[in-house]
């Protein structure tokens, strides 16, 4: 019976059926078998398992020999590496991302509304730790810092914790800066939501100003801070950054064991095998401020007279496959951190330096290690035929994007004759992209631009050039190359997944558009070019920008998988990333299938990865990084501002809620909040399809995209966050309302000079 039931459920399906049938299959499982277990039935016994599963109960339960334990001892740290399991205290297995059915949690957070949150006090997953709701037995008795022995349970799309036992007290660390007030010290997080600040009981030899690691204890509204770590002065350059390195978790330090293995790998010779491109003027392309260059690219007319007026091209890419191999220490390094991250100050590198910036790095004059795509572009764009090889590049020439538009643009420059040709194969690269309509969304990107010593110079939108489309045009090319070689041979990919809006964010999109007198019916085929005949209707309008925003909205986040979705913003059926191995991971599992499945030596696959596992794993970590910098940038851009507190500046409403309106400031980004509070003292109605704020009596305005004057009341670089006030004179006090006194509407967490209206949901 147990076994006609495994064969027809899964595990854990057909285990809570029934007593006696889970006690027969978990004996059938623990029946000694020949030879070490696969990662599913180990993963399998785990979840079976009533009692903690360590490695020692796993190799009772297959009868494991000496030597065995020995290989099930790599296997389970293999496991690990992979993002299969994890380990609880008492060295018990559970699955990755998940949380022991029984552990110790420690209170991190008690919110306004009285909700109690925690995370595992133990956690080595490469991911940021769930927070679980804590479900009280008497409300108010957990604080910050307090240990307790919880049972855990999966709810929805989150957890649930039922205390069991509280535990010795502990601590809750968080990074802020000291604030004097008199003879006492007061700690201010660095997050913007952070509004509270805690008073310091112990600052240790810190002084106010410094930005120091603190412990929080204590119960509401007793929360104390106890100083552990001063880090030094938060407006010191590279400070941001570090800020940022701290509070997101990111690893910014290589394990001796993995620095001597890059040291030692650097030394080895290219190999043998390689195709020689040394004599093929091979530019690389990238920002003037470039740390590492893991891409270069080449072009001429076809000689093929099958490809008349075609064209011949080579993406040669750093060959870091050939360097880190999977298993090893500095392939453990990488899946952890998941891609590199950069700040306008530093990069934290997914490789050692020794590697991404030197010799990874696709160097002008050195011979390099590049795997090769070889491709071939019709007249009309269309990629006609691929192959890739392993090759020794000799890069021509480093250029800056600004200096091979300029050579372009003058019709001169020592590097015309190797840049002419690759303009002419991106105009029928162009061409095509243009037939294919991907979605075209030109929203600017910040640039912080430091001197020497660190200091902010500028902040202003980063300049698009035609020099950024060729580039973005020759890697889209040779990334759809290698998804498409890739399920030729049947081998795995590691695609880029970009899956199009859901219903629910198209209606939201149809509504706000509804509000601009802009058509949107939700019944039609939706592809990228239906967002681009939005824009096209929109004009230069001065609204422009924010549809621009509200359509970027409504599409998903792209993230990385074995399955194939596509990738509806670039309107492509194929397409993976092959393009930057030094500083992603993706693109390193995508070299290494290209490897093996080309048989190009060393460096492929190693035989046992779960592509599926590892893709969700460097998403999240993708999502970490891309907040880090975001929040590094928002504090650069308020440091920039705040010698401007106080001045009137021109701002763009990119936000309203009921709570009031955030704006950025034109020019140089960093949004900022304008509290309903100070709109004066009239009553304010939120609309929540047009998001508007309407005076009652006034009628005045405040919608998305509208321009306006507003004074900079306040610019934090510690937090990044901004505040705007009303120039002198606006709002002071609301005009005489006709039809007797205003009633209120008094809601928790709402402002009571808002009214709602909207949809409720």
């Amino acid at each position: 019976m147990a076994r006609f039931l495994a064969a027809m459920l899964p595990p854990s399906e057909f285990l809570a059926r029934d007593a006696g049938v889970r006690s027969a299959y978990l004996r059938a499982m623990r029946k000694p078998k020949a030879g070490l277990p696969t990662r599913q039935q180990i993963m399998d016994f785990i979840a079976s398992s009533d009692n903690p599963a360590g490695k020692r109960e796993i190799a009772r339960a297959f009868g494991l020999t000496a030597q065995e334990k020995i290989a099930l001892k790599a296997l389970l740290r293999d496991m690990a590496d992979e993002g299969l399991i994890d380990s609880a205290p008492g060295r018990a297995f559970h699955k990755m991302g998940g949380v022991p059915k029984v552990t110790v949690l420690r209170v991190v957070d008690v919110d306004d509304g009285g909700n109690v949150w925690a995370v595992p006090e133990r956690w080595e997953a490469e991911t940021p730790p769930p927070r679980l709701r804590v479900r009280e037995r008497k409300r108010g008795a957990l604080g910050v810092g307090t240990r307790i022995l919880a049972r855990t349970e999966e709810a929805g799309s989150g957890w649930i914790a039922h205390p069991m036992k509280a535990l010795a007290p502990a601590s809750e660390q968080l990074i802020g800066v000291l604030r004097g007030e008199g003879d006492r010290l007061w700690l201010q997080g660095v997050e913007k939501k952070e509004r509270r600040e805690f008073p310091v009981s112990d600052a240790g030899d810190a002084q106010a100003g410094d930005l120091v690691l603190a412990e929080r204890a204590g119960r509401p509204p007793r929360i104390t801070a106890r100083v552990v770590q001063r880090l030094g002065d938060p407006f010191a350059p590279r400070s941001f950054s570090l800020i940022a390195i701290h509070h997101f978790g990111i690893p910014d330090r290589f394990a001796d064991e993995a620095l001597a293995e890059a040291a030692r790998v650097a030394r080895q010779p290219l190999g043998e095998g390689r195709e020689d491109l040394t004599h093929l003027p091979i530019v690389a392309i990238d920002p003037a401020d470039a740390r590492d260059h893991d891409d270069a690219v080449w072009a001429a007319p076809d000689d093929d007279p099958a490809n008349a007026g075609g064209w011949k091209a080579i993406v040669a890419i750093a060959d870091v496959s050939f360097y880190v191999r999977p298993g090893s220490a500095l392939d453990r390094e990488a899946r952890a951190r998941g891609n590199s991250v950069y700040f306008p100050d530093r990069v934290v590198p997914m490789l050692p330096e020794v590697l991404s910036a030197d010799i990874c790095s696709l160097k002008e004059g050195e011979d390099r290690a590049a795997l090769a795509c070889h491709i071939q572009v019709s007249k009309a764009g269309a990629l006609k035929s691929w192959r890739f090889t392993r090759a020794t590049v000799r890069i021509a020439a480093n250029i800056a994007y600004e200096d091979a538009q300029a050579t372009i643009d003058a019709g001169a420059g020592p590097m015309l004759n190797a840049l002419r040709p690759l303009w002419g194969c991106w105009e029928s690269l162009a061409a095509a992209r243009d037939r294919r309509e991907p979605l075209a969304l030109d929203l600017p990107e910040r640039r912080v631009v430091l001197d020497e010593k660190g200091r902010i110079m500028s902040v202003a939108a980063r300049e698009r050039l035609d020099a950024h489309r060729l580039i973005e045009d020759y890697m889209i090319a040779a990334n759809v190359a290698a998804a498409k070689a890739l399920e030729a041979k049947k081998a795995p990919v590691m695609y880029r997944i970009h899956e199009p809006p859901a219903r629910e964010k198209l209606v939201a999109l149809k509504d706000y558009l509804d509000t601009f007198d802009i058509p949107f019916a939700l019944g039609q085929v939706i592809k990228p070019a239906t967002f681009n005949r939005i824009l096209e209707r929109v004009g230069d309008a001065d609204f422009r920008p924010q549809i621009m925003e509200q359509v970027l909205r409504t599409q998903t986040q792209a993230y990385y998988s074995p399955a194939n979705h596509g990738h509806f913003g670039l309107a492509l059926g194929s397409y993976g990333h092959f393009t930057s191995p030094i500083r992603r991971y993706a693109d390193l599992m995508v070299h290494r299938a290209l490897v093996s499945a080309y048989a190009l030596g060393p460096g492929g696959l190693g035989g046992d990865e779960d592509f599926e596992r590892v893709g969700e794993a460097i998403s999240r970590l993708e999502r970490r990084a891309m907040e880090a910098e975001r929040d590094t940038i928002d504090r650069y851009v308020a440091a920039y501002l705040a010698e401007r507190v106080g001045e009137t500046v021109e701002v763009r409403i990119t936000g309203v809620a009921n709570f009031g309106f955030f704006a950025t400031v034109e020019g140089v980004g960093g949004d900022g909040l304008m509290p309903v509070r100070d709109l004066g003292g009239e009553y304010f109605r939120f609309d929540e399809a047009a998001r508007t704020l309407v005076g009652e009596t006034s009628g005045e305005e405040y919608a998305l995209g509208q321009r306006m004057s507003l004074r900079l009341a306040e610019a934090n670089p510690v937090s990044g966050a901004l505040r705007f006030e009303l120039p002198e004179g606006k709002g002071a006090s609301p005009p005489a309302r006709k039809g007797g006194p205003r009633r209120e509407i008094k809601r928790r967490g709402r402002p009571a000079n808002i009214r709602h209206q909207g949809r409720r949901k």
